[in-house]
């Protein structure tokens, strides 16, 4: 799934509002509708660790989305997405109405949270409501089976670099460049 946006027409850039991943790509994905553009993939999170996203996730500058099922296990072979607690509602721009959450995550490098190093990988977890997504829901037959809305989020991750400048490292290349220190220490025998 490396390059997504060739399914886009050229010129064509994917900058979604909050509004637009949840009510236009969320929602449909969730409804098991098909998506028009269908650019963004599936994929398990534990199996990423944010540097290896680019060629699998939808990539945009310097964001990769993808959708994934909701889980509370956000561990991934180097590291662990950790929630900040900051939680925001997702609302319709035309009538104000909550249709969404977006909660944050720092990832982590290390394997547990009190040995774990803060990164600047952030991502942004959006989840549907039950009430909003369940209002579409057609409930003429009962022999169809309740669709679990809350199985899918989409999720966009990105690296936060609050220098611009280029003098500061990220701390992930301060952590690979402290493990390339540890090679050159030779301990006494």
């Amino acid at each position: 799934m490396g390059d997504n946006n060739a399914n886009l027409p050229p010129g064509f850039r994917f900058y979604p509002t909050d509004e637009e991943l949840v009510v236009h790509f969320l929602h449909r994905k969730a409804s098991l509708l098909p998506c028009h553009p269908d650019v963004i993939p599936d994929l398990h999170l534990s199996q990423y660790d944010p540097w290896q996203l680019h060629g699998a996730a939808l990539e945009e500058g310097n964001q990769w989305y993808y959708y994934s099922r909701r889980t509370q296990n956000r561990v991934t072979e180097n590291g662990y997405w950790k929630g900040t607690g900051t939680e925001e509602a997702v609302v319709t721009r035309s009538s104000n109405k909550r249709v969404g959450m977006k909660k944050y995550f720092v990832f982590h490098v290390g394997e547990s949270t009190a040995d774990g190093i803060k990164t600047n990988w952030i991502m942004q977890e959006y989840s549907l409501l039950d009430s909003a997504s369940s209002s579409t829901k057609s409930s003429k037959t009962k022999s169809h089976k309740k669709t679990d809305y809350s199985k899918w989020v989409i999720c966009r991750v990105y690296e936060c670099n609050e220098d611009e400048d280029g003098t500061e490292l990220s701390c992930l290349d301060e952590v690979f460049l402290s493990l390339d220190d540890l090679d050159e220490i030779s301990l006494p025998n």
